[in-house]
């Protein structure tokens, strides 16, 4: 199962742990959008949107 967007249920490439334990999961376009607030919170940002590109340079289009 993959994991999804908490904003649209999109493919989750980014992962934002809070403070406080808390995971939340974006897409590119929303983990982009939200980065900096994410990070003036104390967000830990795990980002494999880099995971996008090499799908796209083997052909792969879901």
């Amino acid at each position: 199962m993959t994991d999804r967007c908490d904003s649209c249920g999109a493919e989750a490439y980014i992962r934002a742990t809070m403070p406080s334990g808390t995971a939340l999961l974006f897409c590119g376009h929303h983990g982009n959008a939200h980065r900096a607030s994410l990070l003036g919170a104390g967000a830990r940002i795990y980002d494999e949107t880099d995971r996008l590109m090499i799908a796209r340079e083997s052909g792969f289009n879901g």
